[in-house]
């Protein structure tokens, strides 16, 4: 049975990094982005109304960490080192925005001709991208990652020479070429030595 037999699963759980990697990078760049679109001046004055010091240098440091942090989340590079700020803006939009508003992210008040008319978003979504981090941060960035590659390469796994069985050139894993591989050229020089 499909649902009783988990050797699917096992092979699959690798992967399972990356669709958190999907949504949290995009997710942060997109918040970034959109920050940027409707002109950093007005955010700069939300983070003056909330209080925060030195709103015009915080407002560009929030923007920056969204769009470099969501995008280093992309690629899996540096997810560890990224996390905490991004964390840090998380938490601060938990405790300054969206705590007074409860848990609930969509909160559907009416639908008019207009379309849907929604409330203000509680914390939940922050809480779900800081459980994403987390996951990350544990279960590190998967497969196709920086991380990984990097990782890989200080085991020597990602810069091992790849040998060719064919003959001729071989070249290692960043595709320079490095030298013969099979002796056949020797052995070809030296029958035609002995002639």
């Amino acid at each position: 049975m499909f649902f009783a037999d988990t050797e699917w699963q096992q092979k699959l759980a690798r992967y399972t990094p990356l669709p958190l990697r999907l949504i949290v990078g995009y997710g942060f760049m997109a918040h970034g982005y959109a920050k940027l679109m409707k002109g950093p001046d007005a955010f700069v004055a939300i983070v003056h109304a909330m209080g925060v010091p030195q709103p015009f240098f915080m407002a560009w440091l929030t923007i920056l960490v969204e769009l470099l942090g969501g995008f280093a989340v992309l690629l899996g590079a540096f997810v560890v080192l990224v996390s905490v700020p991004m964390a840090a803006v998380l938490l601060v939009a938990v405790f300054s925005v969206h705590l007074p508003f409860g848990f609930t992210s969509i909160k559907l008040l009416a639908i008019t001709s207009a379309g849907p008319q929604f409330g203000p978003p509680g914390y939940e979504t922050d809480v779900l991208y800081l459980a994403c981090l987390a996951a990350l941060v544990m279960g590190g960035s998967g497969p196709w990652a920086i991380d990984t590659e990097m990782r890989d390469g200080r085991d020597g796994r990602w810069l091992r020479r790849t040998v060719k069985t064919s003959g001729g050139l071989a070249s290692d894993a960043r595709g320079r070429m490095t030298t013969r591989v099979d002796g056949v050229g020797p052995r070809a020089e030296a029958g035609r030595a002995d002639r």
